[in-house]
């Protein structure tokens, strides 16, 4: 079995390749680069590196490798970023996610998985936020996050293209980038091993619900033969406020630094967390680790890095 994934020199995109391999699947990666890096990229796939908006290079990169299953993780995925420049954004995550299916059409893909994101939801009118919950974007990452699911699920139904949606809440751990695009946990793993005081913008008490990346990976290989058909959250069914995680890192780090509070950023959500019980039904996926362990996981890492 053939698997291409965007993004899959990313973050997130990475860790499934590796989860793909140790499977003994084949694994093709398109990524452009702007955010993937060289390093994350497994030494068992075949990589292009192809930005998803130049369809001809996509179209190219599927004649040559014809995948059975693509995992869709290339995207612009900074709130500000898209704030500023809304364009980029949607030429990103919407046109380039058409050229991508237009591609899964043409040379016959059997299922695509998508990465959405909890920030289709909007501000939550109710917790835990379940999958039938009102998507009200606030911002425009979130429409450009949103707008591909009605493309995903019109090319469904027109072309007999099977998919799985997945929309993960905030996400964490081992390569992601702080001085890029990274979430919180990485800006404030940053911040506290350099002995710095991280930013808090608001109050801290704004809640997440953190999902540790080894997870997300299990998630999306759970969905290439689960879930058909479906839109499914990817959480630890959990919210935790900035307050708690910076409390929870420095007892893992031993410190104990204090953040400097600063004004709301625009665009952001004051409580959110999802429920996860429609991936435990219909993905028989639930989240292996904690938010302490992972949080332990991933400051191991960087802190092993700053010593070497």
């Amino acid at each position: 079995m053939k698997v291409l994934v965007t993004g899959g020199a990313g973050f997130i995109g990475s860790h499934i390749v590796d989860h793909l391999i140790k499977n003994m699947h084949e694994v093709v990666i398109v990524d452009n680069l702007s955010t993937g890096k060289e390093e994350n990229i497994n030494s068992s796939s075949v990589f292009y590196r192809v930005d998803i908006t130049d369809y001809k290079s996509l179209e190219n990169v599927f004649n040559l490798e014809k995948p059975d299953y693509v995992m869709h993780h290339a995207a612009q995925i900074n709130i500000q970023n898209s704030i500023l420049n809304p364009t980029f954004d949607a030429d990103t995550n919407i046109t380039g996610t058409i050229n991508l299916l237009r591609c899964c059409v043409k040379f016959d893909t059997k299922k695509i998985i998508y990465a959405s994101s909890a920030a289709v939801y909007g501000n939550p009118i109710y917790l835990g936020v379940d999958e039938e919950h009102p998507v009200q974007p606030l911002s425009f990452y979130g429409i450009s996050k949103h707008t591909p699911e009605h493309y995903i699920e019109a090319f469904s139904e027109l072309n007999n293209l099977k998919y799985t949606i997945l929309r993960y809440s905030n996400a964490y751990g081992i390569r992601q980038d702080p001085k890029g695009e990274g979430g919180v946990v990485s800006i404030f793993v940053d911040k506290l091993l350099n002995k710095e005081q991280p930013i808090i913008f608001g109050d801290g008490l704004q809640t997440r619900d953190f999902v540790y990346v080894e997870d997300i990976a299990l998630a999306n290989l759970a969905a290439i033969h689960s879930g058909n058909g479906e839109i499914v959250n990817i959480s630890i069914n959990r919210p935790t406020s900035l307050i708690e995680l910076l409390k929870m890192m420095n007892e893992i780090n031993g410190t104990n630094i204090k953040p400097i509070y600063t004004e709301v950023k625009q665009g952001d959500i004051k409580e959110s967390y999802l429920t996860n019980s429609k991936a435990r039904q219909l993905l028989s996926w639930e989240p292996i680790y904690s938010l302490h362990e992972g949080l332990r996981l991933t400051m191991d890492y960087y802190r092993k890095l700053c010593v070497a």
